[in-house]
């Protein structure tokens, strides 16, 4: 296995004044990712295949904790910070998700991954999607959960049915320029809070302490500005994702992860029209946060995923 190109020391993290969390039998390491410093949470099998976890708004690699250590026993889990997110750098880019999948492949890169499967909720899904888009020769598959991705499963319009509306509301309000800023700024925990307990079936599922250490990752310098930045970039995401499609489909397996409180009913149906072979499942009693709220039925369906061809 090849060295990786990182330090496991907190010398190289970007954003000090964020604290730093633990998880056990796994290690924080900072890579630099083609001019961007990136955060990423490595343990498991160290020999085993590389399954690599991206997460979403309002969270950071803290939303895998669950199903990192069920995926480990078999697994080289590698959670990464998104640029903007936990203690990733907040660098002011473009960022549309083709942008940001490239730094987040140099990063795998940079931890000596030569292929590896890839896993992603909600904004990670963005990603994800855009990644795989332009690097399917280095995936395995792509498993994505619960996200209204830009061009491919994000709804043209808003919907204006106040069943529906609140899932979604929120897309228009980050477009807004300087608004945001101007209402969340000091504001984050109740922000943050009110995604994390109006998003989950349970509004329990998420402790005081996650929320404000998610809060705080999004107040911290730079954060909100990368926040909204991935909404504020979303046309050219959904541009540049049909411009790709253009050219190939998907040809990687690929997992759309549903649930039945969630915010796209079937992820697989949304993204079959862009995949050559794309399957599905819905996760019961589970709103948008299923890594979360249902860890062992995500890992266990990602574990069926990951091992079809074995």
């Amino acid at each position: 296995m090849k060295e990786p190109a990182s330090t496991p020391r907190d010398s190289g993290n970007p954003v000090r004044d964020l604290p730093l969390v633990n998880l056990d039998g796994f290690t924080h390491r900072w890579v630099d990712a083609g001019g961007v410093r990136l955060h990423a949470v490595e343990g498991g099998q160290p020999d085993g295949p590389a399954v690599v976890l991206l997460a979403g708004f309002p969270q950071t690699w803290w939303a895998w904790r669950k199903v990192m250590p069920i995926l480990g026993d078999r697994f080289r889990v590698i959670a990464i910070d998104l640029p903007g997110q936990g203690h990733s750098e907040r660098p002011d880019i473009s960022y549309d998700t083709h942008t940001v999948a490239a730094h987040v492949h140099a990063a795998v890169e940079g931890l000596g991954v030569p292929a590896y499967w890839l896993v992603a909720h909600d904004i990670g899904a963005w990603v994800a999607f855009s990644l795989a888009l332009k690097y399917q020769d280095r995936l395995r598959g792509l498993a994505l959960l619960d996200a209204g991705i830009p061009g491919i499963t994000l709804p043209d319009a808003i919907p204006t049915d106040p069943e529906q509306a609140w899932k979604t509301w929120h897309f228009a309000f980050h477009l807004v320029p300087e608004l945001p800023e101007t209402l969340l700024a000091g504001r984050e925990r109740e922000y943050v809070g009110w995604f994390l307990k109006a998003k989950t079936l349970s509004s329990d599922t998420f402790d005081a302490a996650e929320i404000e250490q998610y809060a705080a990752s999004v107040a911290a310098d730079g954060g909100l500005r990368a926040s909204l930045a991935y909404y504020r970039d979303a046309a050219a995401s959904a541009r540049k994702n049909h411009e790709a499609l253009e050219q190939q489909l998907l040809s990687v397996p690929v997992l759309g992860i549903s649930s039945s409180h969630g915010s796209i009913p079937d992820m697989a149906a949304s993204i079959r029209p862009w995949a050559k072979d794309a399957t599905g499942i819905v996760v019961p009693d589970a709103g948008h946060f299923i890594p979360d709220e249902q860890p062992d039925a995500v890992a266990a369906a990602l574990t069926d995923f990951l091992t079809e061809d074995d």
